[in-house]
């Protein structure tokens, strides 16, 4: 292993109400990759945004490459050597990939002008060795998640880094970009770089990682070699605890139809058909790009259709925009947090009341107490890590901003539930916590779509299975006959 490149020790940070980083240490060593670790709230993307300059520690030491480091913002971090690609992306929708990957370090040629052609070439080299097939002239608002996250990934690795931090890269990747993904961050060990690699999918930990820091509640729990841990071992250091029965299922009886859709087609998807009932979770499965999430989205009105019916409850109804489809009873729960699900300047309260505001007025006016009581025990109910229901949404971890967008689903009380990804971001505990959310849903009757990148949680949750390629329904499975073989076989037939 490599001499120590990055130190921090006894790192804190207070907010209002709450000590997100009590001591924390961290070492990391050039040409090696270190899991950051730990649920939601544990204090991980803190302690990044401490050591790029986004918060100001209130205590404890940096050394970067042997020097004591005390960055006032990202961008002197950057010039340093330090990159950071975060969680939620951080790029110009309506620029294009190249603009955004050299946003503010624009190359010039000899007589000060701008370089286009240059940069153009340089972002197609760097897309070509990561195996992605982008144009460097395309939008930004025109790629898929999966494609946006990648941009980020070469916007750093374009930079002349030491250190890369990775803050849950995998989480809209396709299995092929995955493994794209791991061969550039071997190749950067192997170069000499270090990784900071924080990931909510243990699987990845022992496939890509060296060694292992674990937080709980802000505070250092430990360090070891992931070639010294099991995956319960592991879970026991994040969570305090063991872990059992990671999907936990229950087999119930489905009631009647609730959702009927048929040879339902626009732009985006064609000639599908499939029905949800009462008390069911039907799984959708498929590949980046199989329209699964434009199924969702037309059903909400965000798109629209020109063929096939939807009923509900036995009555067509053809939403024309989400908040009709809201009032007919359907919800759809973005992938999306940051773009689509939540409004990131407005506290959890708001954030969480904001689709079912006839439950919190009379006579055009807000009752701000059973606004609060709801938002209250929402929070209770869904185990949110915030000091209150009035803390800033933008403030929360990534995962507990997907519990709010949950919540507020919830809250609005639909009969179908579409849940995108729902996931995404969330730790092994609070994983548990949704599926049992989805479990309680069942019991009151609600029909559940849910879409899923990962097969586990996929073949774990679902009654049945539908699967999705390039717009068009390739088949359906039971719960009892799916595997992860037979639905990539239908997926590719």
């Amino acid at each position: 292993m490599g001499e120590v490149v990055l130190k921090l020790k006894g790192v804190c940070k207070e907010f209002p109400g709450v000590k997100a980083l009590d001591g924390v240490d961290l070492e990391v060593r050039e040409g090696e990759v270190m899991a950051l670790l730990g649920e939601n709230g544990a204090g991980k993307s803190t302690l990044m945004k401490c050591l790029t300059g986004v918060y100001q520690r209130d205590a404890g030491s940096i050394q970067f490459k042997g020097k004591e480091i005390n960055y006032t913002n990202a961008r002197q971090a950057q010039d340093d050597g330090i990159s950071i690609i975060h969680q939620e992306l951080n790029l110009i929708p309506k620029m294009k990939v190249y603009e955004n990957i050299f946003l503010g370090r624009e190359l010039k040629n000899k007589m000060g002008k701008i370089d286009i052609k240059q940069m153009y070439n340089k972002t197609a080299e760097m897309l070509k060795s990561m195996n992605v097939d982008l144009k460097p002239d395309q939008k930004i608002c025109e790629l898929s998640v999966a494609q946006q996250q990648m941009v980020e990934i070469a916007k750093a690795l374009l930079l002349d880094t030491k250190v890369i931090v990775m803050d849950e890269p995998t989480d809209a990747l396709t299995d092929s970009e995955v493994v794209s993904l791991f061969k550039i961050i071997n190749d950067l060990r192997d170069r000499k770089k270090a990784v900071v690699y924080i990931s909510h999918r243990l699987e990845e930990i022992f496939e890509i990682c060296d060694r292992a820091t674990i937080l709980r509640d802000g505070a250092f729990i430990g360090e070891k070699k992931v070639s010294e841990l099991t995956y319960d071992e592991l879970i026991s250091m994040m969570v305090g605890r063991k872990l059992e029965n990671q999907f936990p299922y229950e087999a119930m009886k489905p009631g009647k139809t609730v959702l009927s859709v048929k040879n339902l087609s626009n732009d985006y998807v064609h000639d599908i058909s499939f029905d949800v009932k009462a008390g069911e979770v039907l799984g959708v499965a498929g590949l980046v790009g199989a329209g699964r999430t434009e199924l969702a989205k037309t059903l909400y009105g965000v798109f629209h259709y020109d063929k096939g019916t939807v009923e509900l409850d036995g009555q067509q109804i053809h939403p024309k925009n989400p908040s009709d489809a809201i009032r007919n009873g359907i919800y759809y729960m973005t992938e999306d947090r940051k773009g689509d699900g939540l409004v990131l300047i407005m506290n959890v309260k708001e954030n969480i009341s904001l689709s079912s505001s006839d439950k919190i007025t009379s006579s055009g006016h807000i009752n701000e107490k059973k606004d609060r009581e709801y938002a209250e025990d929402y929070v209770k109910k869904m185990r949110i890590k915030t000091p209150s229901v009035f803390q800033k949404t933008r403030n929360l971890s990534g995962g507990n901003q997907q519990k709010v967008i949950l919540a507020k689903a919830m809250m609005s009380d639909p009969k179908v539930l579409i849940l995108d990804e729902p996931t995404r971001g969330i730790d092994v505990g609070a994983k548990k916590e949704i599926y049992l959310l989805i479990n309680e849903l069942r019991r009151q009757g609600k029909a559940v779509i849910m879409i899923s990148s990962e097969m586990p949680e996929i073949l774990g949750m679902s009654d049945r299975i539908m699967i999705l390629h390039e717009g068009q329904k390739k088949g359906e499975l039971s719960r009892e006959e799916a595997t992860q073989e037979k639905i990539m076989d239908k997926i590719l037939s």
